[in-house]
């Protein structure tokens, strides 16, 4: 009986919790400095063959920007919006044919890229649990991505190739955060994936949080965490892509 009573009191002190937590009003916005890697390849589809190459990419650090509102009106969805920066550029030698925007690049010429996949996710979720322990959240992310792709050889450039692509890829996100009472420390991880034919894309990010000031007027936090972001992309606008990034970043968030 004892139990049963415990049990009562824990899920209406988070029922009350919840409730309270849905009448705010409340506006996110945060900064992310990424230490991006990458690795992987691209090609260009010519006609029933495919022509790709793997190249050795640099690291760079890259910058996300966002905001998000969240508002107390029933079924109308909060939104996020995140801006994502994803340059780099990198080098290869090749080991067969490379045919590749217009061009045809020889065997053991050696290549260099620049490739740039800055996106802007457009996030409409629903808050499902909201209180000092648990937060969790479910919507579907409408990611904008603007592409290009751009390779040259190295010992003349003139002979170079260039294409690129654009447009909006939905995906399924979810968020999930999980404080420390009276601690002000936490863990999250937040994430978008599509999989459907022989494309295959995910963002996602986890990492541990602090918050160093908490009052009525604003929150701060501190973020440390680790992001991943894949793009395997079959024949789209007839580019294939295989491409990985990932790496280390830090971040700072304010709750008005």
């Amino acid at each position: 009986m004892k139990k049963i009573t415990a049990a009562l009191a824990v899920a209406t002190c988070l029922t009350t919790a919840n409730a309270h937590a849905d009448m705010v009003f409340g506006v996110y916005a945060g900064v992310q400095g990424w230490d991006m890697g990458a690795k992987g390849s691209y090609g260009q589809v010519n006609g029933n063959s495919t022509s790709s190459a793997s190249f050795a990419f640099e690291d760079e650090t890259q910058n996300s920007y966002y905001i998000a509102i969240e508002h107390p009106v029933p079924l109308v969805p909060n939104i996020k919006v995140k801006h994502n920066e994803m340059a780099t550029f990198g080098d290869t030698l090749l080991n067969s044919t490379f045919e590749f925007g217009g061009e045809i690049f020889n065997v053991n010429s050696r290549l260099g890229t620049d490739i740039d996949l800055t996106n802007t996710d457009y996030v409409f979720y629903y808050e499902v649990l909201d209180n000092d322990l648990v937060t969790l959240d479910l919507g579907i992310n409408a990611k904008r991505v603007k592409g290009t792709l751009a390779v040259a050889d190295q010992n003349d450039p003139t002979i170079n190739g260039r294409e690129s692509f654009s447009g909006y890829v939905p995906m399924l996100y979810g968020n999930v955060e999980i404080g420390l009472p009276f601690t002000g420390l936490g863990v999250f991880a937040d994430g978008s994936m599509l999989s459907v034919g022989g494309h295959t894309l995910y963002d996602y990010e986890a990492g541990v949080a602090y918050t160093f000031v908490d009052n009525v007027a604003i929150d701060l936090t501190v973020q440390l965490g680790y992001r991943s972001i894949k793009l395997e992309l079959d024949d789209l606008d007839d580019i294939d892509t295989n491409l990985d990034f990932d790496g280390v970043f830090l971040g700072l968030e304010a709750h008005f």
